[in-house]
């Protein structure tokens, strides 16, 4: 007597993140974490550069000595009086771009040769007119993640369409844990740097406040040693302390902006793929549903 399995054919499979996240182990991340170490370390060294001979090129000073005050109205050498904190927002940002434009790649490439809601389009298309190859060779010409899951999926609905021995409740899920392990292999390409992102967009403002600490700390100092206190040095002292939180939070808000962008376009990509799964073992269990039910 046939064993019945607890799936209902026509429910949308959990290809969603989180599930295909449990349905198979992580590829390493090798590459990406040596990418991810060159790009900081170039970000630090062109900032320091940016700092000591852009910001602090003594053609911006008073005397042409960058100890002086910055000349009226020259705001990068007045970054350059932010002190020692400074390169380090420098280099928040630097990779904030570098690896928001990495992601940017990366995305569009996942995203294939073609529109995506077009490409799900024509394969669904493909599959209500039981076409799995001609759907395989859209997949063939679309390329990138999204492509390759659906490809996945469209194997699996080939040799689950030869197989005798399981009923189709079985079959069905065979397919759905293709799909889902399949998914757990391109997401985290898509999803690779993006926590740099998000930490730099917590730990940015908190650098360029603490740059403001240092710097409120050195005015009123020198202001303390004073004999006779100087109003115009002291605003000076604090407005170049000042700087430090205002490239923290510019920093902070890019980065912000750019983790949610890239999040937003990951997730649909993960609908399309939930959208193409869901036709996959829809047209399945269509197709096949009669055979499931012979003992």
């Amino acid at each position: 007597m046939e064993q019945k399995n607890a799936v209902n054919p026509s429910a949308r499979p959990a290809t969603s993140a989180a599930a295909s996240k449990a349905a198979a182990p992580a590829p390493s991340s090798g590459g990406a974490s040596l990418f991810s170490v060159i790009a900081i370390i170039v970000a630090f060294v062109l900032a320091e550069l940016i700092f000591n001979f852009v910001m602090g090129a003594g053609s911006r000073f008073k005397g042409g000595v960058n100890t002086n005050d910055p000349l009226p109205g020259d705001y990068l050498a007045t970054m350059y009086k932010g002190g020692v904190i400074v390169p380090f927002l420098i280099t928040m940002f630097l990779c904030v771009i570098i690896f928001a434009v990495e992601r940017a790649l990366t995305i569009s490439k996942a995203k294939g040769s073609k529109s995506i809601e077009s490409f799900v389009r024509s394969v669904r298309q493909k599959l209500n007119s039981n076409d799995i190859s001609g759907a395989i060779a859209l997949c063939d010409q679309q390329k990138g993640s999204v492509a390759n899951v659906v490809r996945a999926g469209l194997k699996k609905y080939q040799e689950m369409g030869a197989e005798h021995t399981m009923n189709t409740d079985q079959r069905v899920l065979a397919i759905q844990k293709e799909i889902e392990e399949s998914t757990a292999l391109e997401l985290p390409m898509l999803e690779k740097n993006l926590v740099i992102i998000s930490t730099i967009a917590s730990v940015a403002t908190l650098t360029g406040l603490l740059g403001t600490v240092f710097g409120m700390i050195k005015a009123f100092a020198a202001l303390a040693q004073a004999g006779n206190p100087d109003a115009t040095a002291l605003a000076s002292g604090i407005s170049e302390a000042l700087i430090n939180t205002a490239l923290g939070i510019g920093t902070s808000a890019l980065a912000i902006i750019g983790y949610n962008y890239f999040t937003s376009k990951i997730d649909e990509l993960t609908y399309s793929i939930d959208e193409a799964g869901f036709s996959i073992i829809q047209t399945f269990a269509a197709q096949h549903g009669s055979k499931g039910q012979e003992s």
